[in-house]
């Protein structure tokens, strides 16, 4: 492991550095792509370095440190203390598990006023809460990570409940990203296993978007997924080693972690790492028992854990669709009043205005079937090149003994089916799901649905 700091000439073709210098080449075509964290650290150790890298940000004398009780002790308590040396610093104690919706950041944006600038000492929640207020208040953020456990630590956009209703907004990236690997190897396994499942659906994020962009015209960018490509292969083979505290593999997820962010930073959100698979996630956060977080017998999934399931789901669903002939699709028959009976009055309204932006009418519906009888060759051959085996992905996930079956996470089989069916409801993103629902696909399939 190595040590990265503001790039220099000997590091010229590491690809975190140069996006942090913005002289990385655009697989696209444009210009060189940059980004708008400054500095990027992964160390075996960051003990006693912190308040060095804090202030070579130029944040300010007041900083508030955001952290709940695992994250405190995690790292939280170190942080306070080495920042503590130069300067006043104001402890923000969040409660064990925050809730990331509007409600918690406007409270947090009260609290942190007066402060100069947010330094977040977590992982996926404390980061969306402290990216969403530093963005609405303008102040600058960096982050200390506590675990590997999502892909949202370098990102500009965050993931945030608001009247009921798990919507991506656009956020502000941080201005530094500090990983202590040790820390990251003593985090507890769920949430090592979280970061890989979140790192496992780069395939069929990819493929639903790529999909997207063949058969609607929509944007699609190679870049994101380019960045990925020297790590993916070696975390996937060496995915065992995550949980011997093998500090080499876990540089490999901790890049993979800050890069896909970076990815999303670069095209504007959050389309290269989150597509049908997270849209069954959200889609089963919004509906079915989420689980008592407190009772251990009954621990609420993490996100990685989710995606880690619904990623194979999708790989299952594009190897079937991939490997029969072209779908012949249909036009929809839902109205905004099964969106509301389904989801409530604001958060039915909400998805309905959603869903309508790509809701298929008859005169569509035969266009996309006259675009995939004539291009399905090519459209198959295009997203198989893309994608990873399902035994592979089961491997990397059955190497840290990670959920794979949705009934691992206490999701049942009619909350799992009723999923698939509706998940492509609360977001404006054509992916898979939808393709198997407007050909029939699953009604065809019954219970043997993936």
């Amino acid at each position: 492991s190595t040590r990265m700091t503001t790039p220099g000439p000997e590091a010229a073709d590491d690809t975190l550095h140069r996006l942090l210098a913005g002289t990385y080449p655009d697989p696209d075509g444009g210009a060189p792509l940059g980004v708008p964290t400054r500095r990027v650290v992964i160390a075996p150790s960051l003990e006693g370095d912190e308040a060095a890298l804090v202030r070579s940000l130029d944040f300010g004398s007041r900083l508030a440190v955001v952290s709940d009780p695992d994250t405190h002790a995690a790292l939280g308590a170190r942080v306070e203390r080495a920042l503590a040396a130069p300067g006043p610093v104001q402890p923000v104690h969040l409660p064990r598990r925050p809730h990331a919706d509007m409600e918690t950041v406007n409270a947090l944006a009260q609290e942190v006023a007066a402060a100069d600038a947010l330094i977040a000492v977590g992982s996926g929640t404390i980061n969306d809460l402290c990216k969403m207020v530093a963005a609405r208040s303008g102040k600058p953020y960096a982050v200390f990570a506590t675990a590997p456990s999502m892909n949202g630590y370098a990102s500009a956009n965050a993931s945030i409940r608001e009247h009921g209703h798990k919507r991506t907004f656009p956020a502000r990236a941080p201005v530094g990203v500090f990983i202590d690997l040790g820390v990251l190897a003593a985090a507890p396994a769920r949430l090592i296993r979280a970061g890989l499942g979140d790192s496992l659906c780069r395939p069929t994020a990819q493929a639903d978007w790529l999909l997207a962009h063949l058969l609607l015209g929509r944007p699609y960018r190679e870049a994101p997924f380019r960045l990925l490509a020297a790590d993916e292969e070696a975390l996937f083979d060496g995915a065992a080693g995550l949980l011997r505290g093998d500090l080499e593999v876990m540089e490999r997820l901790a890049r993979t972690l800050v890069l896909s962010g970076f990815g999303m930073t670069i095209c504007g959100g959050s389309h290269p790492a989150s597509q049908g698979e997270h849209l069954i996630s959200h889609y089963l956060e919004m509906t079915a028992d989420p689980g008592d977080p407190s009772d251990p017998k009954c621990p609420a999934p993490f996100h990685g854990e989710q995606i880690a399931v619904t990623t194979l789901t999708m790989a299952r669903l594009q190897a079937a669709i991939l490997d029969a002939p072209a779908p012949v699709v249909r036009p929809p028959a839902l109205a905004e009043g099964e969106f509301v009976a389904r989801f409530g009055a604001c958060t039915g309204r909400a998805c309905w205005a959603e869903f309508a932006l790509k809701r298929l009418d008859a005169a569509a519906a035969e266009a996309l079937t006259a675009t995939l009888a004539a291009r399905w060759d090519d459209i198959r051959a295009r997203i198989l090149a893309v994608t990873v085996p399902v035994p592979r992905l089961e491997a990397v996930l059955a190497a840290v003994d990670a959920p794979r079956r949705p009934r691992d996470l206490r999701w049942s089989a009619a909350a799992y089916r009723d999923a698939l069916v509706h998940a492509r409801e609360i977001r404006n993103r054509y992916t898979f799901l939808d393709l198997a629902v407007d050909c029939g696909l699953f009604a065809r399939m019954g219970t043997d649905a993936p």
